[in-house]
C-alpha cells in the first residue's frame, strides 16, 4: 500500500502537475496541504476522474487539507480536538488497507510559527500539544496508522541545508524540536528516517534566492507511523523531480509503502 503527502501550495494552481504524478506515482492515500480553496472549489471531477475518492476540509484563500483514496474512505475527525479553530489543518479518516484490514490517515498541516516570539508561535506550539495529545488516544487504538502532512519542523541538523542560519527560525527552534521529539516518543516512527541516515534528504526548497538550483532546501514533510504501521514499512521515497517541474508547488511529495 502506497501512502503520500504533499503540500501542493494551492491546488488549483497545481492541478496538471497533481494529477501528471498521480498517474505516475500511483499512490493508494494521499494527503494534501495548503488547498488555498474552499471544499466547494476543490477540483474534486478531475480528481475523481484519476479514480479517487476526495475528502476536503478546506479554507478560502489559507490552509486546507485533503485525503485522496481508492478505496471508500471514511472521515474520523475534521479538525484537530482540543480547542475552537478556524484554520483549516487536519483532517483524519480510515481506508481499507488491501488484506482485509484499515488504516488510518491524518493529512496535517501545521503552523509555521514565524515571527518565533510572536502569537503565531504560541500557537504553534499550542497546536503540537494538542496533535501530541490526539496521537496519544489515536496510539490507543492499535492501529496501522500514518500522521502524514507538512509539520513546518525541522527535526535535526541534517534536515536543513545551513543550520545555523536557522537556529532562531521557528521551524528549527530547539522548543520546535522537542515538541516533536514528545511527539514521537509516544511510540511513532519517522519513517523516513527508519530507513536512511542520510543527510540532505529535503522536502522543500523555498521560491527565492535560488535555493532550488543551489539546493537549499529543508525537510519538513514527514510520515509518522505507529508501530502497527512501522512494522510493515518497506520503502520511502521524496518525489524531488517535481520540484524542477513547470509552475512547481516549493514542496515534494513523499510517499511509503507499507507490506
Amino acid at each position: 500500500m502506497r501512502i503520500a503527502s504533499w503540500n501542493v501550495n494551492s491546488v488549483r494552481l497545481r492541478l496538471p502537475a497533481l494529477v501528471a504524478w498521480l498517474r505516475a506515482a500511483a499512490p493508494d492515500v494521499v494527503c494534501l496541504q495548503e488547498l488555498k480553496c474552499v471544499d466547494e472549489a476543490f477540483p474534486r471531477a478531475e480528481i475523481e476522474a484519476e479514480g479517487y475518492n476526495v475528502l476536503v476540509h478546506g479554507q478560502k484563500t489559507f490552509n486546507g487539507v485533503a485525503i485522496l483514496s481508492k478505496a471508500p474512505l471514511e472521515e474520523t475527525q475534521r479538525g484537530l480536538p482540543g480547542a475552537d479553530d478556524e484554520q483549516a489543518r487536519y483532517l483524519e479518516a480510515i481506508a481499507p488497507d488491501g488484506a482485509g484490514g484499515v488504516v488510518r490517515v491524518a493529512s496535517i498541516y501545521l503552523p509555521n510559527g514565524n515571527p518565533a516570539g510572536s502569537d503565531k508561535y504560541a500557537y504553534k506550539l499550542a497546536w503540537m500539544a494538542r496533535l501530541q495529545a490526539h496521537a496519544r488516544e489515536l496510539l490507543k487504538l492499535e492501529e496501522k496508522l500514518v500522521l502524514a502532512g507538512d509539520y513546518n519542523v525541522i527535526p535535526d541538523e541534517r534536515d536543513v541545508y545551513d543550520p545555523a542560519a536557522w537556529r532562531e527560525d521557528a521551524l528549527f527552534r530547539l522548543e520546535t524540536r522537542q515538541a516533536f521529539r514528545r511527539l514521537l516518543a509516544l511510540g511513532l516512527t519517522d519513517a523516513l528516517r527508519a530507513t536512511s541516515d542520510a543527510a540532505g534528504l529535503y522536502t522543500f526548497w523555498d521560491y527565492q534566492a535560488l535555493c532550488w538550483p543551489r539546493n537549499k532546501g529543508l525537510r519538513i514533510d514527514h510520515l509518522l507511523l505507529s508501530p502497527q504501521a512501522a512494522d510493515r514499512l518497506k520503502t520511502v521515497a521524496i518525489d524531488k523531480e517535481t520540484r524542477g517541474g513547470e509552475k512547481p508547488s516549493d514542496h515534494v511529495p513523499i510517499r511509503l509503502d507499507l507490506a
